[in-house]
């Protein structure tokens, strides 16, 4: 357990605030001019609430109302809140995609904590990508931080089914090419699909992230699942208030929690909750600001073996609301520790370890969080594929595939990028059948470029009308949480570096074979090899702004897609005063 750091003593905010010169009376007088007493300044934390509101990012719209909850806990705990907006990249607004903007929003988290006066930091998320982008940051500055998500929206209905937001927008999309469901009835339920305040209900990458940050101990537990809009959402977001004091007079701080043996838990916890494939590259994202070695290598270790028991859409049948009622994510961990897949002893926020935090919890509903003997799927991992085709990974998520697709060989169908996937698709002329491996180049990080949620490619009407609901698809993008199918996402090196995906032509045989996490382009390696020296880049490269930074400095699927120059950079210092 961690000694506890000597209390009281000189906080970093007093370098603003404390003392008679004219530089701190500088700080001090302009922020009095909100009407604070001159003794809020005395030496008591001062916490920095990193709210990623916004009207332009739904998921997060209620995030306000909670902020206040927090403010109550920090000064009910004796310190000194101040509300700090940032960065906020929503994936159902932001073009061309939210996670080009994730390493935009963590590197403005991480300069608004280093250049202004904060002690602790409650990083208040919600939607996909603001949950890893602020734990980037924080984790960047490593002053003391603790997550609290908005919570999921309640559950949606249809005509009497359960609709999952993201799930059931691919599933009716999907029957409307199919000639199963009219235009008028998809505008229908999409009015049922989002009716309250929250993320995805689905264990989308938001609800995904939610419980990634509860199993790697940088968020209260219980937090990752109470709905949006249920009173306890708020009690938790106040009760988070006041921990981020006590963490500051403790020194408690992110690189103390987020240890290799918290990220183990944290990748065995998304094979049981089923989670999304983008938790790779988040969670690989955010090792590399803390210092962590954490690679596609440890996903596989760690995740083959674990069993998928949490019963939520796309891999079952319940939605996130349900999830809380069985018990949420504690009931998770405790299974894992029960299985001998936990790292119990790994500390969080609370200051006390995970095991001691989740050991006493009750699972009230067998049929969400299932017995380990009637698992959704025995190995639940995320797998990692490696071969020809993807010399530094791919990724697939086994318990939203289809079985019979598992081991397959298939005749490619390529489409150069997501514009020429949009005007062939639809075409009946296309030469495509359900044997046939749907391949999509210039998708990733460099290609789209931001690496877009775009992977899970809508199959061709001709095939939906047989009756036929999954082909296999790989590219180099991601695809959204709340999406299902045999997918391989994350193709690395993508093909806008030249990566072998750059060369797949149609007709080309390919090889899935997940159970011995092989993907393999049946051509020689002199064939292979003429190819790559004979390719061309043939995407557009931006010339200006934040897109161009991206494109020069992003790296690879497979260490996290962050920008190079911002791993390993861990450290709190304080800016020079220029007054």
């Amino acid at each position: 357990m961690k000694k506890k750091a000597e209390w009281p003593r000189r906080l970093r905010s007093q370098e603003w605030y404390g003392g008679t010169s004219r530089d701190v009376i500088y700080h001090r007088g302009w922020l009095k001019n909100q009407g604070y007493p001159h003794d809020l300044f005395d030496g008591r934390p001062v916490i920095g609430i990193l709210n990623t509101w916004s009207d332009m990012t739904p998921c997060n719209g209620h995030l306000r109302e909670l902020a206040e909850k927090v403010k109550a806990g920090v000064w009910e705990a004796g310190g000194f809140p101040l509300e700090v907006p940032v960065f906020s990249a929503s994936e159902n607004t932001f073009r061309p995609t939210a996670m080009m903007y994730r390493n935009l929003a963590a590197l403005a988290v991480e300069e608004a904590i280093r250049g202004q006066p904060m002690d602790g930091c409650v990083l208040l998320v919600g939607c996909d990508k603001t949950t890893p982008s602020l734990i980037m940051g924080a984790a960047s500055c490593d002053l003391p931080s603790i997550v609290v998500t908005g919570g999921p929206m309640l559950n949606g209905y249809f005509r009497g089914e359960r609709v999952g937001s993201g799930t059931h927008l691919w599933k009716f999309s999907e029957m409307v090419k199919a000639g199963e469901m009219t235009q008028a009835e998809f505008l229908e339920a999409e009015a049922s699909m989002s009716r309250s305040s929250g993320t995805c209900n689905t264990m989308g990458t938001a609800s995904t992230m939610a419980s990634m940050a509860e199993a790697l101990g940088m968020a209260l537990s219980g937090n990752a699942a109470i709905p949006g809009v249920d009173s306890r959402r708020k009690v938790m977001a106040q009760l988070t208030g006041r921990r981020i004091v006590q963490m500051v007079k403790d020194d408690l701080k992110p690189s103390e929690i987020m240890t290799k043996q918290a990220f183990e838990n944290a990748i065995r916890t998304n094979a049981a909750i089923g989670g999304s494939t983008n938790a790779v590259i988040h969670l690989l994202a955010i090792a590399g600001r803390v210092g962590i070695d954490l690679s596609l290598d440890d996903w596989d270790r760690c995740g083959r073996d674990v069993p998928t028991i949490v019963n939520l859409m796309p891999s079952g049948k319940y939605l996130m609301e349900e999830f809380f009622y069985a018990g949420g994510l504690p009931v998770v961990l405790k299974r894992l520790g029960e299985a001998g897949l936990l790292h119990k002893d790994a500390l969080t926020v609370s200051g006390e370890t995970v095991w001691d935090e989740v050991k006493d919890v009750v699972n009230w509903n067998e049929d969400v969080i299932l017995p380990a003997e009637k698992a959704l799927t025995a190995s639940g991992g995320i797998v990692v594929l490696r071969g020809n085709l993807a010399p530094k990974g791919a990724v697939l998520k086994p318990s939203a595939a289809s079985p019979h697709l598992l081991v397959h060989k298939g005749r490619a169908v390529v489409f150069e990028d997501i514009d020429d996937y949009k005007a062939k698709i639809n075409d009946d002329s296309l030469d495509i059948d359900e044997t046939c491996i749907m391949v999509m180049k210039n998708c990733g990080p460099k290609g789209y470029p931001g690496m877009a949620e775009v992977g899970n490619m809508g199959l061709p009407p001709k095939v939906l009308k047989k009756g036929i609901l999954d082909m296999v698809r790989i590219s180099d993008a991601r695809m959204s949480g709340t999406a299902y199918g045999t997918v391989v996402l994350h193709t690395s090196p993508e093909a806008a570096v030249g990566g072998p995906l750059a060369v797949v032509k149609n007709g080309d045989m390919i090889e899935l074979d997940v159970p011995n996490r092989r993907l393999h382009l049946d051509i020689s390696e002199d064939e292979l090899a003429q190819r790559l020296a004979e390719w061309q880049p043939n995407h557009d490269l931006p010339t200006s702004g934040y897109a161009f930074l991206h494109q020069q400095h992003v790296e690879g699927a497979d260490t996290g897609a962050d920008l190079d120059f911002l791993k390993g950079c861990r450290g709190n210092a304080v800016g020079k005063d220029s007054h």
